[in-house]
């Protein structure tokens, strides 16, 4: 497998528009795997264009306008910071370099092929190509997931998820991967993985045709990321002297700026995924407050108890473990589910991210996988016990103790699923990216610091 140094890479042009071509092969190799029905558009019958437009809601709208601003702000600052804090200093540019840089090819990525797979007319697995470049999307479009709300909006909003889904994953690779690995990595991810996995779920895929409860993303965004972190992590290797000399946070003020930044985001990234302002966006907002809590006080005593004293980054961390659970379920459960998800989240990621990674010994840098996706699991699966069909405005019981016992198998199944497509395609990603241009910077690079050596800059 090659491996091209920082500093050689200048010298090496005609290697690299080979590695390129090989890399653009291989993308469209994996398109070519795209069941060919996915290109196919249904013409709109006539009926439809004779049928009244939807009606927008201003309030709904401007509702839905703050909820994307607060969850573009998880990712940069929020984060940026989370992340930032938590590393050491050499390394804080490079990793929220990556936040910010995901933060733009996301964006472009999206516009011009990401939303179109996850939310036009497609089959059970990925969406088809009727809005590539956001081709039909006019002033005045309305997307059938959210009627009261211009299309424009909904697509920016579901555009913040995709961003910080596979930012998410940069906390499992911090301190090792090149800047052009990274961005190769992420681009195709968002492609192959977030837009199918988005699409199953919400787009009117499989998972969403089972009946997989999820309503701000414990599957799409967590377990996918988290899955997706660990499987980096395995791939890419230790960090140099894992185990053996110290990787401690250098920063733990940055860490809970962004941690405080994150949980309040969390109310547009959970109450905004009820698409309007109404009574599902109240009840989110309160059981994504209680939830939170309650994982934060669950991780620090938990914390406390084992090591004798409690933590800042235990309790920020145990803070995303309740927000990252409370996810899936914010739209079904009532006030004392979301008090038992928080507190049983809080120490199932504690003993996660401390006890078992130990164990196991993966070199997770930041958590990704102990946090978010061990936490969207247990917020996923919870979601079938304690949903209710009082809270989410259903007829049927919704959730086990609603007296829908089935409904914690359709749970696991969409689990289930998502780590089985997430696990396969990211391991192929990754080694087509690693096989082309290599994941990991050099020894020399990695010891003395990525900042220095891959962006030219420091933190004095």
């Amino acid at each position: 497998m090659p491996r091209l140094s920082v500093t050689a890479m200048p010298a090496v042009p005609q290697t690299y528009g080979r590695q390129l071509g090989w890399l653009l092969l291989a993308l469209a190799a994996m398109f070519a795997l795209l069941p060919f029905h996915a290109f196919a558009q249904a013409a709109a019958p006539a009926a439809a264009e004779a049928a009244a437009a939807p009606k927008l809601d201003t309030g709904d709208t401007a509702w839905m306008l703050t909820s994307t601003a607060l969850v573009l702000l998880m990712t940069i600052p929020g984060l940026a910071l989370f992340y930032g804090g938590m590393v050491r200093k050499m390394n804080v540019l490079t990793i929220m370099m990556q936040s910010f840089a995901i933060t733009c090819l996301v964006t472009v990525l999206w516009m011009i092929i990401g939303y179109s797979l996850a939310f036009s007319p497609g089959n059970a697995i990925i969406g088809g190509f009727g809005n590539l470049f956001l081709s039909g999307i006019a002033i005045d479009s309305v997307n059938d997931l959210a009627k009261t709300i211009p299309e424009s909006v909904f697509l920016t909003f579901q555009l913040t998820f995709a961003i910080i889904t596979p930012a998410l994953i940069t906390g499992a690779f911090a301190d090792r991967m090149k800047f052009s690995a990274m961005l190769w990595f992420i681009g195709l991810w968002l492609i192959f993985v977030y837009a199918p996995v988005a699409h199953m779920v919400w787009g009117g895929g499989l998972m969403g045709e089972m009946g997989v409860l999820d309503f701000a993303g414990g599957t799409v965004v967590h377990i996918n990321a988290g899955i997706a972190g660990l499987v980096a992590c395995l791939v890419i290797g230790k960090r140099m002297g894992h185990g053996k000399s110290s990787h401690a946070p250098h920063n733990l003020t940055l860490s809970i700026i962004g941690a405080s930044l994150l949980w309040v985001g969390w109310f547009g990234f959970n109450a905004g995924s009820a698409a309007g302002a109404n009574v599902n966006a109240g009840m989110a907002m309160l059981v994504t407050q209680i939830a939170t809590a309650a994982a934060a006080l669950a991780w620090m005593f938990a914390e406390w108890i084992a090591r004798g004293k409690p933590s800042v980054l235990g309790i920020i961390s145990g803070a995303v473990a309740g927000l990252v659970a409370i996810t899936p379920a914010a739209g079904f459960v009532d006030p004392m589910g979301s008090l038992i998800i928080g507190l049983i989240s809080g120490v199932v990621c504690f003993v996660a991210a401390t006890s078992i990674k130990n164990a196991l010994g993966y070199d997770d840098s930041l958590d990704a996988f102990g946090v978010h996706g061990v936490g969207g699991i247990v917020g996923a699966v919870l979601t079938g016990v304690f949903a209710k069909a009082a809270i989410a405005g259903k007829d049927a019981p919704l959730g086990l103790l609603d007296g829908n016992g089935g409904q914690v198998l359709t749970q696991i199944y969409g689990v289930v699923i998502t780590i089985v497509f997430t696990a396969i395609v990211t391991l192929i990603i990754l080694k087509i990216v690693d096989w082309t241009i290599g994941l990991r910077v050099d020894e020399a690079t990695e010891r003395d610091g990525l900042d220095l050596n891959l962006h030219g800059e420091t933190v004095q």
